[in-house]
Formats: C-alpha cells, structure tokens, sequence
C-alpha cells in the first residue's frame, strides 16, 4: 500500500520530501519496532530511497529523502551547505529575549568530543506558564533542540528526557498526553541540479492545534 498523497510535501526526479508522523520512527534503530519505519515503508515504493537527515521519534514534520545513491553523495559531499531547518515547539516558562540564539557545544553525532552548534528561536505566542517558539539551524547534532532549549532553562514540556519532571506530570495530567511537541514546519535547500531553491512546508499536526487550543483556554 503506497503512502497516503497528502503526506508527500514534494518530489521530483531526485528528490521526495514527506509529512512524519508524531510516533513515527524514520529508520530503524537498535531498539524493538514495533510498526514499519517510514523508510521501510517507502522503500516499498521507492525502491532507492536514503534518508537525508531524521527526526527523533515523537517530533512530526518534513523529512527529505534522496532517491539515489549518487545524489546521496552531493548533499554529503557539499555538507548541506545552504540547507535550512525550522521547527515549532511549545516549552516551559517564558524565554527573557523575544529572540535570540542559543549558541554552546554539544556531543559530535560521532561521539568524539562536541562540536559547535547554533539554534535560533523567536517566541511566537506567550500562552500562560509556556511559550510556543520558532526555532531554526543550518546543522543540527543530535537533540540538539532539546538540548540547547533544556541548557537555558526553557525544555520542551512533556520531554522525558531533557524536561523537568514535575511539571511534565502537571501537564500529563492536564492535557492527557504523554508527547512533546516540536514540529518541522519547514526545509529549505538550494536544488544541486536545477539550481532553484526548494521550500518544503508541512502543516501543524491537528493534535499540536489541539493542544495550542486548549493551553489558550487555560491560560
């Protein structure tokens, strides 16, 4: 069964950008899956498919897959030089700037030593105790988002791993969710055959409209 055509953002001969799901593995890791990972499953269609970047499990939006192998080697070969990525995320408390860049190491994704790594935010809506944020990178480490909004006191709600446990069961029990919310709304990168520049929009998920909705109502 091919995927659904409204999860496909854009394709053309050498690309295929598509919508991820919020609990949606991208490739397969170490860990048990326990549903098909969305590149298993279009590999099923498009046979030479690669990955070019990922998202963590529980974060929706666009990802962009190359479908061969040489076009593969020139977004790595160039470094995904002019590539960029912009999120929407709610977190905790209210950002003091209303915009800025959070700038400090993170662990290499090669786990030698940290490199440099840059994130910028801008608050988009101040809804009582959180703050739904743009958030935009060239390149990103691993987490990095999470990372970096946990390092200046501001995590995502709802993440386990970098939030703050007492309020994330504050807002389990009130939105009766167990997931954060940070979405790709958005990839930009320079074509490296036709030389146009590609925007890739994915809409907000129907269920971060619903949680936007009733913070709102709260607050």
């Amino acid at each position: 069964m091919p995927i659904a055509r409204d999860r496909i953002l854009f394709e053309d001969p050498w690309f295929l950008a598509v919508s991820k799901l919020g609990g949606e593995l991208v490739v397969k890791g170490k860990g048990r899956v326990d549903t098909l990972p969305l590149l298993d499953f279009l590999r099923k269609e498009y046979p030479g498919l690669t990955a070019l970047h990922r998202l963590d499990f529980e974060t929706s939006g666009v990802v962009v897959f190359a479908k061969s192998k040489k076009m593969l080697a020139n977004i790595l070969e160039k470094k995904f030089d002019g590539w960029k990525k912009e999120y929407q995320a709610i977190v905790l408390g209210i950002p003091k700037r209303p915009e800025g860049v959070i700038d400090f190491k993170l662990p290499a994704r090669s786990g030698e030593g940290k490199v440099e790594a840059s994130t910028h935010y801008k608050i988009r809506e101040n809804i009582g105790p959180v703050c739904f944020l743009d958030l935009s990178l060239e390149r990103g480490q691993k987490h990095q988002i999470r990372r970096h909004l946990a390092g200046i006191g501001h995590p995502l709600i709802l993440d386990s791993v970098y939030g703050i446990p007492r309020a994330n069961r504050e807002f389990e029990k009130y939105l009766k969710l167990h997931r954060f919310f940070l979405h790709a709304s958005r990839v930009t990168f320079p074509h490296p055959v036709t030389g146009k520049a590609i925007i890739v929009d994915a809409p907000l998920p129907r269920a971060f409209e619903a949680t936007l909705k009733k913070l709102r109502e709260a607050a």
